[in-house]
């Protein structure tokens, strides 16, 4: 038996509606989660998450101030945890944004509570979770090939790691640059290591001004 599975999976919610959080709360901890933070909006979310590090963020996605998506963002990059968003909404780009920004998890606020119990618990195990009425857009979205990129004759760069040096140089955050490219963070990441890499550079920023420097 793992340390996850030997104690209570921890939640937090994350909503900018008091009723809501309350009854998710009032679900989860009939279910036997503890719910052990929530957050009104995302800058609040973010830092509970650093904070608290639970198991699993519930995430709203429409929320005053910084949104859902770049909260996912942020909690996913800095390995808080694991993100499962339940919104109201399932327009094209808040799914893959969503996605994108890191998210494991996409519910409508329509799931019922068996539906919401049970991709919480799959979730806690590292398991993704997609709520059926979205799968097929979310694939589509996730399989779309993104334009053709020019070589680069910069460092010996790939296309690819081009793309994401331009981003780079544009202020993304890495969350940001996946959703540009319609990549994963984690693919992101080994991207930009490898920028860095062949440029010789210590930063971000520091690979920037080569790039720069060199036209």
């Amino acid at each position: 038996m793992t340390a996850r599975e030997d104690r209570r999976t921890t939640v937090m919610i994350a909503d900018d509606h008091g009723a809501i959080r309350e009854g998710l709360r009032i679900i989860l901890e009939s279910h036997g989660f503890d719910v052990v933070g929530e957050a009104a909006d995302g800058e609040v979310a973010v830092r509970n998450a650093a904070a608290l590090r639970p198991d699993v963020v519930l995430m709203d996605l429409r929320m005053p101030g910084t949104d859902g998506v770049a909260a996912t963002a942020r909690i996913v990059d800095a390995g808080s945890s694991e993100v499962l968003v339940l919104t109201s909404f399932d327009e094209d780009d808040l799914v893959a944004g969503a996605l994108a920004a890191g998210a494991v998890g996409f519910l409508l606020k329509t799931a019922d509570a068996a539906t919401l119990v049970d991709a919480v618990r799959r979730i806690a195990r590292g398991e993704g979770v997609l709520d059926p009425r979205v799968t097929r857009r979310a694939l589509e979205l996730l399989t779309r090939e993104p334009e053709p990129a020019a070589p680069s004759t910069i460092g010996g760069l790939t296309p690819r790691e081009a793309e994401v040096l331009d981003a780079m140089a544009d202020g993304f955050s890495n969350a940001q640059i996946a959703e540009r490219l319609r990549i994963t963070v984690p693919t992101v990441k080994t991207h930009v290591s490898s920028v860095l890499a062949k440029l010789g550079a210590r930063s971000r920023s520091h690979a920037v001004a080569i790039a720069r420097s060199d036209g």
